[in-house]
Protein backbone atom coordinates (compact mmCIF):
# COMPACT_ATOMS: atom_id res chain seq x y z
CA UNK A 1 0.00 0.00 0.00
CA UNK A 2 1.36 3.41 -0.97
CA UNK A 3 2.10 5.59 2.03
CA UNK A 4 0.14 8.78 2.50
CA UNK A 5 2.57 11.73 2.57
CA UNK A 6 3.06 13.55 5.85
CA UNK A 7 2.95 17.33 6.14
CA UNK A 8 3.36 19.64 9.11
CA UNK A 9 0.87 22.36 9.95
CA UNK A 10 3.35 25.23 10.04
CA UNK A 11 1.47 26.86 12.92
CA UNK A 12 3.26 24.21 15.00
CA UNK A 13 6.56 26.09 14.56
CA UNK A 14 5.12 29.60 14.32
CA UNK A 15 7.66 31.20 16.66
CA UNK A 16 10.53 29.81 14.60
CA UNK A 17 8.79 30.89 11.37
CA UNK A 18 8.20 34.39 12.70
CA UNK A 19 11.92 34.71 13.39
CA UNK A 20 13.16 33.04 10.21
CA UNK A 21 10.65 31.26 7.98
CA UNK A 22 13.34 29.91 5.63
CA UNK A 23 15.35 28.34 8.44
CA UNK A 24 12.21 26.82 9.94
CA UNK A 25 11.29 25.35 6.56
CA UNK A 26 14.76 23.86 6.16
CA UNK A 27 14.56 22.32 9.64
CA UNK A 28 11.15 20.80 8.95
CA UNK A 29 12.38 19.33 5.67
CA UNK A 30 15.45 17.99 7.44
CA UNK A 31 13.24 16.08 9.86
CA UNK A 32 11.64 14.30 6.92
CA UNK A 33 8.28 15.99 6.37
CA UNK A 34 7.19 16.02 2.73
CA UNK A 35 5.14 19.19 2.93
CA UNK A 36 3.54 21.87 5.03
CA UNK A 37 0.12 23.32 5.57
CA UNK A 38 0.49 27.07 5.77
CA UNK A 39 -1.04 29.39 8.34
CA UNK A 40 0.65 32.66 7.44
CA UNK A 41 4.18 33.27 6.20
CA UNK A 42 6.14 34.21 9.30
CA UNK A 43 8.64 36.97 8.62
CA UNK A 44 8.17 36.71 4.84
CA UNK A 45 5.55 37.59 2.26
CA UNK A 46 3.95 34.94 0.06
CA UNK A 47 6.64 35.13 -2.65
CA UNK A 48 9.42 34.87 -0.10
CA UNK A 49 7.72 31.92 1.57
CA UNK A 50 7.29 30.19 -1.77
CA UNK A 51 11.01 30.58 -2.50
CA UNK A 52 11.94 29.27 0.95
CA UNK A 53 9.69 26.22 0.63
CA UNK A 54 11.02 25.48 -2.85
CA UNK A 55 14.59 25.70 -1.55
CA UNK A 56 13.70 23.27 1.25
CA UNK A 57 11.95 20.88 -1.15
CA UNK A 58 8.62 21.10 0.66
CA UNK A 59 5.24 20.84 -1.04
CA UNK A 60 2.28 22.91 0.13
CA UNK A 61 -0.44 20.48 1.17
CA UNK A 62 -2.85 23.32 1.82
CA UNK A 63 -3.47 26.72 3.38
CA UNK A 64 -5.41 27.74 6.46
CA UNK A 65 -7.27 31.02 6.03
CA UNK A 66 -9.94 32.88 7.95
CA UNK A 67 -13.49 33.02 6.68
CA UNK A 68 -13.19 36.83 6.63
CA UNK A 69 -10.13 36.66 4.37
CA UNK A 70 -11.68 34.33 1.82
CA UNK A 71 -14.98 36.23 1.89
CA UNK A 72 -13.62 39.78 1.84
CA UNK A 73 -10.44 39.38 -0.21
CA UNK A 74 -10.81 36.21 -2.27
CA UNK A 75 -8.41 37.49 -4.93
CA UNK A 76 -5.49 37.43 -2.51
CA UNK A 77 -6.37 33.95 -1.25
CA UNK A 78 -6.73 32.61 -4.79
CA UNK A 79 -3.50 34.27 -5.88
CA UNK A 80 -1.56 32.78 -2.98
CA UNK A 81 -3.01 29.30 -3.51
CA UNK A 82 -2.04 29.40 -7.17
CA UNK A 83 1.42 30.72 -6.28
CA UNK A 84 2.02 27.85 -3.87
CA UNK A 85 0.57 25.29 -6.24
CA UNK A 86 -1.99 23.98 -3.79
CA UNK A 87 -5.62 23.20 -4.49
CA UNK A 88 -6.58 23.02 -0.80
CA UNK A 89 -7.76 26.12 1.04
CA UNK A 90 -9.31 25.53 4.45
CA UNK A 91 -11.35 27.76 6.73
CA UNK A 92 -9.52 27.33 10.01
CA UNK A 93 -12.11 28.50 12.54
CA UNK A 94 -15.68 29.61 13.11
CA UNK A 95 -16.90 31.57 16.16
CA UNK A 96 -18.04 28.99 18.76
CA UNK A 97 -21.03 31.10 19.77
CA UNK A 98 -22.65 30.44 16.39
CA UNK A 99 -23.14 26.73 17.09
CA UNK A 100 -26.50 26.96 18.82
CA UNK A 101 -28.83 24.68 16.84
CA UNK A 102 -29.00 22.34 13.87
CA UNK A 103 -30.42 25.11 11.69
CA UNK A 104 -27.65 27.52 12.76
CA UNK A 105 -25.08 24.90 11.75
CA UNK A 106 -26.83 24.45 8.42
CA UNK A 107 -26.54 28.19 7.81
CA UNK A 108 -22.81 27.94 8.44
CA UNK A 109 -22.65 25.12 5.90
CA UNK A 110 -24.55 27.20 3.37
CA UNK A 111 -22.13 30.10 3.76
CA UNK A 112 -19.11 27.83 3.41
CA UNK A 113 -20.73 26.20 0.38
CA UNK A 114 -21.02 29.60 -1.34
CA UNK A 115 -17.32 30.24 -0.85
CA UNK A 116 -16.39 26.79 -2.13
CA UNK A 117 -18.52 27.28 -5.21
CA UNK A 118 -16.76 30.57 -5.95
CA UNK A 119 -13.31 28.98 -5.67
CA UNK A 120 -13.95 25.94 -7.87
CA UNK A 121 -13.46 27.76 -11.21
CA UNK A 122 -9.87 28.42 -10.12
CA UNK A 123 -9.21 24.74 -9.44
CA UNK A 124 -9.30 25.30 -5.67
CA UNK A 125 -11.06 23.07 -3.16
CA UNK A 126 -12.47 24.65 -0.03
CA UNK A 127 -12.55 22.89 3.32
CA UNK A 128 -13.50 23.38 6.94
CA UNK A 129 -11.33 22.50 9.93
CA UNK A 130 -12.98 21.50 13.20
CA UNK A 131 -12.28 22.24 16.82
CA UNK A 132 -14.31 20.67 19.63
CA UNK A 133 -17.48 22.77 19.27
CA UNK A 134 -18.20 21.26 15.86
CA UNK A 135 -19.02 18.02 17.69
CA UNK A 136 -21.69 19.56 19.84
CA UNK A 137 -24.78 17.38 19.36
CA UNK A 138 -28.03 18.71 17.91
CA UNK A 139 -30.89 16.30 17.22
CA UNK A 140 -28.54 13.35 17.78
CA UNK A 141 -26.03 14.55 15.18
CA UNK A 142 -22.83 16.57 15.62
CA UNK A 143 -22.70 20.14 14.34
CA UNK A 144 -20.13 19.13 11.71
CA UNK A 145 -22.71 16.71 10.27
CA UNK A 146 -25.21 19.52 9.82
CA UNK A 147 -22.56 21.74 8.21
CA UNK A 148 -21.60 19.07 5.69
CA UNK A 149 -25.21 18.15 5.04
CA UNK A 150 -26.00 21.73 4.05
CA UNK A 151 -23.13 21.90 1.55
CA UNK A 152 -22.20 20.06 -1.62
CA UNK A 153 -19.21 17.70 -1.51
CA UNK A 154 -17.72 19.47 -4.54
CA UNK A 155 -17.87 22.79 -2.66
CA UNK A 156 -16.76 21.80 0.83
CA UNK A 157 -14.48 19.12 2.18
CA UNK A 158 -13.86 18.20 5.81
CA UNK A 159 -10.41 18.55 7.33
CA UNK A 160 -10.88 16.47 10.46
CA UNK A 161 -8.77 17.19 13.52
CA UNK A 162 -8.75 13.87 15.35
CA UNK A 163 -7.75 15.28 18.73
CA UNK A 164 -10.56 17.82 18.89
CA UNK A 165 -13.10 15.20 17.86
CA UNK A 166 -11.83 12.93 20.65
CA UNK A 167 -11.78 15.83 23.11
CA UNK A 168 -15.45 16.47 22.35
CA UNK A 169 -16.31 12.84 23.05
CA UNK A 170 -16.87 11.78 19.43
CA UNK A 171 -14.88 8.94 17.91
CA UNK A 172 -12.66 10.37 15.17
CA UNK A 173 -12.54 6.98 13.49
CA UNK A 174 -16.33 6.91 13.39
CA UNK A 175 -16.48 10.34 11.79
CA UNK A 176 -13.88 9.36 9.20
CA UNK A 177 -15.93 6.29 8.25
CA UNK A 178 -19.17 8.30 8.18
CA UNK A 179 -17.86 10.98 5.83
CA UNK A 180 -15.55 9.00 3.62
CA UNK A 181 -14.57 10.80 0.46
CA UNK A 182 -15.08 14.26 1.98
CA UNK A 183 -11.85 13.96 4.01
CA UNK A 184 -8.77 14.51 1.82
CA UNK A 185 -6.75 16.12 4.64
CA UNK A 186 -6.51 14.56 8.10
CA UNK A 187 -5.07 16.46 11.06
CA UNK A 188 -3.11 14.22 13.41
CA UNK A 189 -2.75 15.71 16.85
CA UNK A 190 -2.66 14.44 20.41
CA UNK A 191 -2.68 16.03 23.84
CA UNK A 192 1.10 16.39 23.69
CA UNK A 193 3.38 14.91 21.03
CA UNK A 194 1.84 12.15 18.90
CA UNK A 195 1.36 8.95 20.84
CA UNK A 196 1.61 10.72 24.17
CA UNK A 197 -2.07 11.38 24.69
CA UNK A 198 -5.49 9.74 24.67
CA UNK A 199 -6.19 9.45 20.93
CA UNK A 200 -6.37 5.87 19.64
CA UNK A 201 -4.43 6.27 16.42
CA UNK A 202 -4.72 2.60 15.46
CA UNK A 203 -8.46 3.08 14.90
CA UNK A 204 -7.85 6.41 13.14
CA UNK A 205 -5.45 4.83 10.67
CA UNK A 206 -7.69 1.79 10.16
CA UNK A 207 -10.58 4.11 9.31
CA UNK A 208 -8.47 6.25 6.99
CA UNK A 209 -7.17 3.13 5.22
CA UNK A 210 -10.67 1.70 4.80
CA UNK A 211 -12.04 4.95 3.35
CA UNK A 212 -9.03 5.55 1.10
CA UNK A 213 -9.68 9.26 0.56
CA UNK A 214 -6.93 10.84 2.67
CA UNK A 215 -4.31 12.52 0.48
CA UNK A 216 -2.22 14.06 3.27
CA UNK A 217 -1.64 13.31 6.92
CA UNK A 218 -1.03 16.68 8.54
CA UNK A 219 0.73 16.69 11.90
CA UNK A 220 -0.13 19.57 14.20
CA UNK A 221 1.45 20.36 17.57
CA UNK A 222 -0.15 22.91 19.89
CA UNK A 223 1.08 21.91 23.35
CA UNK A 224 4.78 21.28 23.84
CA UNK A 225 6.94 19.20 26.15
CA UNK A 226 10.03 20.47 24.34
CA UNK A 227 11.08 23.24 21.97
CA UNK A 228 8.68 23.24 18.98
CA UNK A 229 11.19 21.86 16.47
CA UNK A 230 12.06 18.99 18.81
CA UNK A 231 8.38 18.30 19.42
CA UNK A 232 7.56 18.06 15.72
CA UNK A 233 10.64 15.87 15.26
CA UNK A 234 9.30 13.50 17.93
CA UNK A 235 5.94 13.48 16.17
CA UNK A 236 7.59 12.51 12.89
CA UNK A 237 9.60 9.78 14.62
CA UNK A 238 6.33 8.42 16.01
CA UNK A 239 4.83 8.44 12.53
CA UNK A 240 7.81 6.39 11.38
CA UNK A 241 7.37 4.00 14.31
CA UNK A 242 3.77 3.51 13.23
CA UNK A 243 4.95 2.82 9.68
CA UNK A 244 3.22 5.96 8.41
CA UNK A 245 6.28 7.99 7.36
Amino acid sequence: MKKTPVALQFWSVREDANRDFASAAAAVAGIGYSGVELAGYGNLDAKGAKAALDAAGLEVAGMHVSYAAVRNDPGSVIGDALLFGTRNVTCSWWPPGHFVSASACERIGEQLNEVGESLRPFGIRFGFHNHHVEFKIFNKRPAFDWILGASEPRNLFAEVDVYWAHFAGYSPARFIREHGARIPLLHLKDEKELGGGPVDFSTVFDAADSVGSVEWFIVEQEEYSHAPIKSVRLCFEQMKAWGRA
